[in-house]
This record gives structure tokens, sequence and C-alpha cells, in this order.
């Protein structure tokens, strides 16, 4: 498949590619401000290498997804 150039990708195509775009920027500034506010003794693993999955995977939102469902402890009453 021939690589398109933005201008020809239909209008469709363009706001799905702006919306994952947008939503995987929102998904990852929220992991990272909760990571950051979550005691370490609350996260599984090391919080330094969630926050770098986090930052460097270009995921479309799986790892900070991810980080929501299996990186954080749960809460113990």
């Amino acid at each position: 498949m021939a690589k398109k150039k933005w201008n020809e990708l239909s209008s469709p195509a363009r706001r799905l590619i702006i919306v994952g775009g947008v939503l995987e920027g929102v998904l990852k500034v929220a992991a990272l401000i909760d990571l950051a506010r979550r005691p370490a003794s609350e996260v599984r693993g090391s919080k330094v290498r969630w926050a770098l999955a986090v930052t460097l995977i270009n995921s479309v939102g799986a790892v900070p997804a991810a980080y929501f469902a299996y990186g954080r402890r749960p809460l113990s009453r």
C-alpha cells in the first residue's frame, strides 16, 4: 500500500487519526499524573518502569489502560 499524504486522506480518516491521538495523549497524561501521586506501595512493579512504558510506547492507549487496569493495587479497606 502506498503512503498517502494528509491531504489525500478522507475526512473521516483524518478525524479518526486526530481523535486517536488526542485520546492517547489524555490517557498518557492521566496515567502519569496518577502514577506520580500514588505511593509506590500501591503500584504493581516499578513506578519508573510504568512511567517509561506509558511515555515511550506508542500504543493508542493500550499501555495507559493496562496501567489503570493492572498496574495499580486495589485499595485496602
